[in-house]
């Protein structure tokens, strides 16, 4: 699995397109958990 490393005290924005595989959505659901705001995730199988 790929790391992105964030160092500063920018907060970060922006969009990311993932595969639709269900392997790769249960990671970025959890890290949903840690969103101050609302996020919108697309193209992912139903779980």
């Amino acid at each position: 699995m790929a790391k992105i490393i964030v160092e500063g005290g920018v907060p970060l924005n922006g969009e990311v397109w993932i595969s639709g595989a269900k392997n790769a959505v249960l990671p970025i659901l959890s890290a949903t958990l840690l969103a101050d705001g609302p996020c919108v995730i697309g193209n992912v199988p139903h779980l």
